[in-house]
């Protein structure tokens, strides 16, 4: 029997330029590999239509986003109403297909009767709800913080009131597994680790390197603040070489960057420079103030450089703990930066890191469950 399977994507996923887009693209070709003929719905707002995504799927279809005041609602997050398409709804309903719903944002047919008896899949992102609450903790406009309290608060309501409404649940980290099977009482919500690009092995090179690095996009509020924070509270402290990395930083983090003799900033690398810089760095040091999902440049330095200094909210029910360096404080950091200066990245570390990596990130045997899932375990 063929398999088909709608896809519903949040986000055109290609080409694959950020992280929050990796598990969305890395998927088709894993599941196309396993026999699945999908039919791909992307929102498009901004990316446009991608040829490369007719490589994978059988039919790519792409709706409009609707942005703006037309999508404020009373009850619907806005992640959610603003994908809210009618278009979509009716090619949907055109056969019985299952639908996998990538991400809350893409859920609003859950609360349409028409597809009460059908096959319904969601990919948890993150706890969004907690993902929007710490966003309005670490934004720094008064419009913003607006914004992301209010979609914290609808999204907090919307998610409980979801958690039964799809035949499963697939959850990207243990802590939000854990989190929706215990308050919102959800019993068909499964761990399935992240997609990732198959090319990717452990490449850490032995040694030490030259430089403490922070990467990430610096137009992001929770990133500015997470590297101010280690400029004034760790590296103002200890002159230790460090660099701060990625795109389109302030100009008041590039001040205070260059503020010091032994820190810099490096705006806008291309992809090979950051990579570059990822694998030079001895330590790649990413204290997060977000503690929902998992971090894609956590998972890149892992694959690709030497140590990880992290701190907890960075890794917390990632499974990734035992092959990071983890402090909390600034205290703690900088102690931790004084104990790995010096420590050389070993042959051990590779291995070791080879073993666990191997172990929770398999394109194929994802592919394999999710078959085995939706058309066995819950067929």
């Amino acid at each position: 029997m063929e398999k088909h399977l709608h896809i519903i994507c949040l986000n055109v996923p290609y080409p694959v330029n950020y992280g929050g887009v990796f598990d969305l693209f890395y998927k088709l070709p894993a599941l196309q590999a396993a026999g699945v003929n999908i039919h791909l719905h992307c929102f498009n707002y901004g990316r446009g239509a991608q040829e490369e995504l007719n490589r994978y799927c059988v039919s790519v279809n792409y709706y409009e986003r609707r942005e703006g005041h037309k999508s404020i609602s009373t009850s619907l997050p806005y992640i959610v109403a603003s994908r809210k398409n009618d278009a979509l709804l009716d090619n949907l309903l055109q056969d019985d297909y299952p639908i996998f719903m990538e991400g809350v944002h893409c859920t609003y047919l859950l609360n349409d009767e028409r597809f009460a008896r059908r096959r319904k899949f969601v990919r948890i992102h993150n706890v969004e709800y907690q993902y929007y609450h710490d966003l309005y903790k670490t934004a720094t406009s008064p419009l913003k913080k607006l914004y992301y309290w209010r979609e914290s608060n609808l999204l907090k309501r919307y998610e409980a009131s979801i958690a039964d409404k799809a035949t499963a649940y697939w959850g990207v980290t243990h802590k939000d597994v854990a989190y929706y099977r215990n308050e919102y009482q959800c019993k068909t919500i499964d761990y399935l680790s992240l997609y990732l690009p198959p090319t990717w092995e452990v490449k850490g090179i032995t040694g030490i390197g030259n430089y403490f690095l922070y990467q990430a996009d610096l137009s992001v509020d929770a990133n500015e603040k997470a590297a101010i924070w280690l400029l004034e509270k760790v590296f103002s402290k200890i002159e230790v070489p460090f660099v701060i990395a990625g795109k389109n930083p302030s100009e008041k983090l590039q001040r205070l960057a260059h503020s010091q003799l032994h820190t810099c900033i490096v705006s806008n690398p291309s992809e090979r420079e950051m990579q570059d810089m990822i694998a030079k760095a001895h330590v790649n040091i990413l204290p997060s103030f977000h503690s929902t999902g998992i971090k894609l440049k956590l998972l890149n330095a892992l694959y690709n450089g030497r140590h990880c200094l992290v701190n907890r909210a960075t890794v917390d029910g990632s499974g990734l703990e035992s092959l990071c360096h983890i402090a909390n404080t600034a205290d703690e950091f900088i102690a931790a930066v004084q104990a790995i200066e010096n420590l050389p990245f070993v042959a051990e570390d590779v291995q070791i890191r080879e073993i666990a990596l191997k172990g929770m990130f398999n394109n194929a045997a994802n592919a394999a469950q999710q078959v085995q899932w939706i058309w066995t375990d819950y067929a």
